[in-house]
């Protein structure tokens, strides 16, 4: 990947920190593609007892995760400390003290997940994998807390993801204006190389209309869904260059709205149980460096 391309964790923390108070109301997509996930699971036959939400923002897929599975334990990990808080000031006092059912509250990593190995049923993330340039390493991740026979399952956006935004940004070499997305394919192989089975991949296009651009980008600036690439532009824009993405995405304009176009990638697999050899130990395939 190229250094313009790569994320800044830092700033991506802070955006998802200040964006914890404005997130719900701008996040009619996020919940959209939440619920179009949740019915794939329609078809997923899995009784977990502890689920993780990786990337779990505030806390409306984890909710979701418990009315269907009331006998799972939820654990809701986010590197924003401020949507961990949020997510948890939802939650009532005394849910915990109700039935088996518990819910858990960590601000943490993807890629460093503080959770022991082999303890989950399964791992849920809804467009939060984009956020890191380690997706590999995420998947790693994945596969280690997960239990064998856990189920992976997330969704993330692609490559035409914003594309009338990438187009209208006039040139300007080394900078960077929209995040980068990894293609559907890419991250099928890259769950196979992390050892999962069985991976499942489809992808659809969903197209929101605006006003304007700068409804567009005020509905970005409230999810925390800055450009944190280490190639963005470090000052302020211009007016000069507003004016400039304006006019260029005007061409986009259908029936009076812009359009921005999202492309939704849904994906799951399974850790597979360990193999072993005729005298009943475990099989480690070592690969060359």
């Amino acid at each position: 990947m190229s250094e313009a391309f790569a994320l800044d964790k830092r700033q991506i923390r802070r955006s998802f920190d200040r964006a914890a108070a404005t997130y719900d109301q701008a996040a009619v997509l996020q919940r959209e593609v939440c619920l179009r996930a949740l019915e794939r699971l329609d078809l997923v036959r899995l009784e977990p007892t502890l689920i993780i939400d990786a990337g779990s923002g505030t806390g409306f897929g984890a909710r979701a995760l418990s009315k269907r599975y009331p006998r799972a334990s939820v654990l809701e990990l986010d590197l924003a400390g401020a949507m961990v808080r949020t997510a948890r000031a939802m939650r009532p006092w005394w849910r915990n003290w109700v039935g088996r059912h518990r819910e858990m509250f960590v601000c943490g990593d993807n890629e460093r997940m503080p959770i022991r190995g082999g303890a989950a049923g399964m791992v849920w993330s809804n467009l939060s994998f984009q956020w890191s340039d380690n997706l590999p390493g995420v998947f790693a991740e994945c596969r280690r807390v997960l239990r064998p026979e856990g189920l992976l399952t997330f969704a993330t956006f692609g490559p035409d993801t914003l594309k009338e935004l990438r187009q209208a940004f006039p040139p300007a070499p080394g900078t960077v204006h929209v995040n980068r997305f990894l293609d559907m394919h890419d991250i099928g192989d890259m769950l196979v190389h992390a050892g999962f089975a069985n991976p499942v991949m489809d992808m659809e296009v969903l197209t929101l209309t605006y006003e304007s651009v700068e409804q567009l980008m005020r509905e970005l600036k409230a999810l925390g869904a800055h450009n944190i690439a280490q190639g963005r532009g470090r000052g302020l824009t211009g007016r000069g260059v507003l004016q400039e993405l304006k006019k260029r995405y005007e061409a986009h304009r259908r029936d009076g709205r812009l359009p921005a176009t999202f492309e939704v990638i849904y994906g799951h697999a399974w850790k597979p149980q360990p193999r072993v050899g005729p005298g009943g130990r475990p099989v480690i395939d070592i690969k060359a460096g």
